[in-house]
């Protein structure tokens, strides 16, 4: 296995996958011939990175690689969840998610405000293996943004690790920390263990 395809367009999620999977041609399902949408309906982010692994896997019969995340805001019962990406009802609206978080946790103390960002990666090898990992990293919810980089609600999650917000931290600091970065590289160890 030298090539994996991922099934992501995003050049920022293709950079980080690079770099630690160095060693292997890592390009994009567009790339690859992969055209169309994938419907992401699990209730988990395990379930949802598989399904759009096996989309890939099955059409271009090559290794494919898909990751799910998502934050995770316990006061809120750990939504939005699989639902980050359009918890205001559109997808990728990242002004209105951000808006809805701050709304539903108005006035509610820091100490309630823990939160954390999860991701799943999957992996489906040239001859149909599955293999997961997940990652986490943990923070809080800001009472208003922090900076301007990063993406999606990274503004407003405060990294315990990086004792700042993700929307103030540079990419690197963030990957080092990051919830894909801890997924990705225990995938990684996974693959080195079984050889491939």
């Amino acid at each position: 296995m030298n090539r994996i395809v991922v099934a992501s367009g995003n050049k920022a999620k293709l950079r980080e996958i690079g770099e630690i999977f160095k060693g292997y041609d890592v390009v994009s399902m567009q790339d690859a011939g992969f055209t169309g949408e994938i419907d992401e309906t699990g209730e988990t982010f395990e379930e949802n990175a598989l399904i759009k692994a096996r989309a890939v896997h099955e059409k271009l019969h090559c290794a494919a690689l898909a990751d799910d995340s998502g934050l995770c805001v316990d006061y809120l019962g750990g939504a939005p969840g699989v639902h980050s990406a359009r918890f205001c009802g559109r997808h990728g609206d990242d002004g209105a998610n951000n808006r809805l978080l701050l709304q539903k946790l108005e006035g509610v103390p820091t100490e309630k405000r823990t939160a954390y960002f999860e991701s799943c990666v999957a992996l489906i090898t040239e001859d149909g293996e599955e293999i997961t990992a997940s990652g986490r990293t943990y923070g809080r919810i800001l009472e208003e943004a922090q900076g301007c980089g990063g993406f999606g609600y990274d503004p407003l999650f405060f990294s315990d690790e990086l004792q700042k917000s993700f929307g103030l931290a540079a990419a690197q600091e963030k990957n080092a920390v990051s919830h894909r970065g801890k997924a990705l590289a225990a995938l990684a160890e996974k693959l080195r263990e079984r050889g491939l």
